[in-house]
């Protein structure tokens, strides 16, 4: 801990934003982690089978339930947009379906690319303090006496190397994360359209049944 400490001290005023960089990174890892690993996290080709099952006994009310179990789930927000309009015209059963999707996929999306976005905020800043130590460093060799220029030095190169360490300390993790997000995202959009086809499919069958 000690050194941890020593290390951002020894970068300057400039490690701060940086630092508050990271905290925003942490806060939007695990808010999006949740969110798609447990809130979002469902089965598609197991919900739809037992919501088609459902359907075409035409027991609507359990089909409504298979489907609320994770209620504020993308894809149970689908579900329950597309099984309201059970019975309705082709043409109500296609807006319902496109009304399910514009709904669904935004929740997926939320802050996808926020991850990137402060990546290439910690390394800028990382950057910036770098500059600012380096300015300081010609200063010292300019002004400073020369008894103390190498202590001065020293310092000044000590932000410029610190800063940039943890700028890329912070923006590596990042962007890694933003990979591990932007493949579930991917994924689970991939399976909100797909059951929305299927479900599309499905309830104008079932109309043309009856």
């Amino acid at each position: 801990m000690e050194g941890i400490a020593q290390f951002f001290v020894e970068g300057g005023i400039w490690m701060l934003p940086i630092a508050f960089c990271s905290m925003l990174v942490v806060a939007v890892v695990v808010e999006r982690l949740y969110a798609l690993y447990i809130v979002h996290s469902q089965d598609a080709r197991v919900l739809f089978s037992s919501v088609k099952k459902d359907v075409e006994a035409g027991n609507l009310s359990k089909a409504i339930q298979q489907s609320s179990k994770k209620p504020d789930s993308a894809l149970s927000v689908l579900y329950s947009r597309v099984l309201s309009s059970i019975g309705k015209s082709e043409e109500d059963i296609r807006l319902s379906v496109e009304e399910g999707v514009t709904e669904s996929v935004p929740m997926l999306q939320k802050r996808s690319h926020t991850l990137s976005g402060l990546a290439s905020l910690a390394t800028l800043l990382g950057l910036l303090g770098t500059v600012m130590g380096l300015i300081e460093a010609f200063s010292v060799v300019a002004d400073a006496p020369p008894d103390q220029k190498s202590v001065l030095l020293t310092r000044a190169i000590s932000i410029a190397m610190n800063c940039t360490a943890f700028g890329l300390m912070v923006a590596i993790p990042a962007m890694f994360f933003q990979l591990l997000v932007s493949g579930s995202v991917k994924k689970l959009v991939d399976d909100v359209d797909t059951s929305s086809l299927k479900l599309e499919n499905l309830l104008l069958a079932q109309r043309v049944k009856k």
